[in-house]
């Protein structure tokens, strides 16, 4: 049976559809963005299949097909890869009840080091061909890494919300978690049931936001801690890059950062010994954080980044910047107006990326007006999952190897 809702093709298991079967055998060919596996259907189309690897051979059930595309079920992988490994989190899993937020945690963590190598790679040598790529930096701790994470309750469970589903799933430990927060969650395990924790009218559950500055007695209840980095070491080694570049540049330069949050990167560049320093956040919050720093040369100004007559207004006001250093939320710079105007001084830019997609769109534009990459450095910030950091070093009108 074939039913259709808002545009998409529910295929019921075991039967076949007008295009195919809706049960195959297929060789995956690639992963997506996001970490699925590409396989192709029988009529053509790629299906998108959560769980399986390039290389491997698997049984796929169609769940939903779109007209140009479907997501699939793994049912069995029926030639697995040399790398696949027995996850050693018991949560871990893509179907009801499992958590599926590591979702690469099948994999041995080398070959998921080379998938997301392969994948910065592929993406930023179709912007400039000869862009120089430095080999990834692995996490020094694949597992246990983890500073801060929020957890959902309804009172009752305690855990995460499955991957693409709606359902919470309890858990009794989390092995990305730190030391320290994994303490936290068993006392607040402790806890449960808890009445004070039931989800408010209309709410599926309750929020608990963790990191290493807190404890079971002072959780952030349904509301979000501070912004910090995941996992502290790779947030050293990016502090550690973005300082190397800043060192062979003039200290007398005017810089400019943007989605400068309450200063992880804006202590690096005033500890470099530059002194014009524009640091631009969205929220307030973050801004008078970063104001009670006190960081030498440091200007920190609120501006809503998404709004392009804001942005224009900010541009206008600091055509004297000659140095950009950017860390945007996944959305990447929505906003540009002024920014590659001829009168500015702009000549650096230093990007640091949480998505590859939007940063491609990001270095498409700045390689339009004339700058050209000289160093992207990608950054395994979250292993077990599909997620890579890109560093990206840029300079107007530079001849480079």
């Amino acid at each position: 049976m074939v039913s259709k809702k808002r545009g998409l093709r529910f295929v019921t298991p075991g039967r076949t559809t007008r295009s195919g079967p809706s049960e195959f055998e297929a060789d995956v060919i690639g992963v997506s963005d996001t970490g699925s596996a590409v396989v192709q259907h029988p009529d053509g189309r790629r299906i998108f299949v959560a769980g399986a690897w390039p290389g491997e051979r698997i049984l796929v059930r169609i769940k939903e097909l779109k007209s140009q595309y479907g997501i699939g079920t793994l049912v069995k992988v029926l030639t697995p890869s040399p790398s696949r490994i027995a996850p050693p989190c018991p949560y871990h899993g893509f179907s009801a009840g499992e958590c599926g937020g590591c979702a690469w945690m099948f994999m041995d963590y080398q070959e998921q080091l080379s998938a997301k190598q392969q994948r910065v790679e592929q993406a930023i040598r179709r912007i400039q061909a000869d862009a120089p790529v430095l080999p990834i930096l692995p996490s020094p701790d694949p597992l246990g890494y983890r500073i801060r994470a929020q957890l959902k309750t309804d009172g009752t469970a305690l855990g995460f919300v499955a991957n693409a589903q709606r359902q919470l799933v309890d858990v009794q430990d989390c092995l990305v978690l730190t030391p320290t927060n994994r303490a936290t969650l068993r006392e607040l395990r402790e806890t449960l049931p808890n009445p004070a924790w039931k989800p408010a009218n209309r709410q599926d559950w309750t929020t608990l936001d963790i990191d290493e500055s807190v404890s079971s007695e002072n959780v952030s209840v349904n509301k979000r801690l501070p912004f910090q980095q995941a996992n502290r070491a790779q947030n050293e080694a990016m502090q550690n890059w973005l300082a190397k570049h800043l060192a062979s540049l003039s200290p007398a330069s005017c810089v400019l950062e943007l989605f400068a949050g309450s200063g992880n990167f804006t202590e690096v560049i005033a500890r470099a010994g530059f002194s014009k320093i524009t640091a631009v956040e969205v929220v307030p919050e973050a801004v008078s954080a970063l104001a009670e720093r006190g960081l030498a040369g440091v200007t920190p100004v609120t501006c809503d980044l998404f709004d392009e007559a804001s942005f224009a207004d900010l541009m206008r006001r600091q055509r004297d910047t000659e140095i950009l250093v950017l860390d945007p939320p996944r959305d990447g710079l929505k906003c540009r107006t002024g920014l590659f105007d001829k009168k500015n001084r702009l000549r650096e830019v230093l990007y640091i990326s949480c998505d590859l997609a939007t940063l491609c769109r990001d270095l498409q534009e700045f390689h339009t007006f004339g700058f050209v990459l000289c160093e992207v450095q990608p950054v395994d910030l979250f292993p077990q999952t599909p997620h890579v950091e890109i560093l990206v070093r840029l300079t107007r009108g530079a001849v480079w190897p």
